[in-house]
């Protein structure tokens, strides 16, 4: 059974951040709220949970999973930044983006493109999503939450454990997150490539 935890958005409860990112650790595969869309998450390293996460979105290993980190502390462990792209980072996060990024060998080469060896890259402006990143002290593999045939991202919590009740193991109902996804910017070659305009404008970044 799916359970479902209601955690505030602006003030998240501590105990039911710590279960979540207790329930990741122990092979969990979750849907959390973010500052563009619910994404379907899990642990890093749990190649269980991946697939799981694969066949509920209906996507096979050449879908970019995106890496969400709780800030830029780490970058270099999981992707390889030079001096400008990290500048673009920096102006970006936290925020709606996901930026790829060739990945290091630090990755499992499940999560990574199988061709170009890249991966998504996001720093969420979300509480919620930020307490659980801290409260579990690494960053977590995920994709948003869009079901086979449907046109946009599935967008509260009680409507996500309805759709997905045998096949989830925790909703994080954390209020109203929208249907627009993030803007994705290809950072892996430069200039940088806008691949999709989403949620967060490219007139901070120099990009428009």
């Amino acid at each position: 059974m799916t359970q479902y935890f209601n955690i505030h958005p602006e003030t998240p409860q501590k105990r039911l951040l710590e279960q979540t990112a207790e329930m990741l650790r122990n092979g969990a595969v979750v849907a959390l709220p973010t500052d563009s869309c619910y994404s379907l998450a899990c642990h890093l390293g749990d190649a269980a949970a991946l697939e799981k996460i694969r066949k509920i979105r209906g996507i096979d290993d050449h879908h970019l999973m995106t890496l969400m980190c709780r800030d830029l502390s780490d970058i270099g462990q999981y992707a390889r930044v030079d001096n400008s792209q990290y500048r673009l980072l920096k102006l970006a996060t936290p925020g709606a983006y996901t930026f790829v990024l060739e990945g290091t060998k630090e990755l499992p080469r499940r999560i990574l493109h199988p061709k170009r060896k890249t991966l998504g890259l996001r720093i969420p402006d979300n509480r919620i999503m930020q307490g659980v990143l801290e409260t579990l002290g690494e960053p977590l593999l995920t994709t948003t939450l869009t079901l086979p045939g449907d046109e946009e991202p599935l967008s509260d919590g009680w409507s996500i454990k309805e759709r997905l009740e045998s096949k989830l193991d925790l909703v994080v109902e954390g209020g109203w997150c929208g249907t627009e996804p993030t803007t994705v910017i290809d950072l892996s070659e430069m200039p940088p490539t806008v691949l999709r305009v989403g949620h967060g404008p490219l007139g901070p970044l120099g990009l428009d």
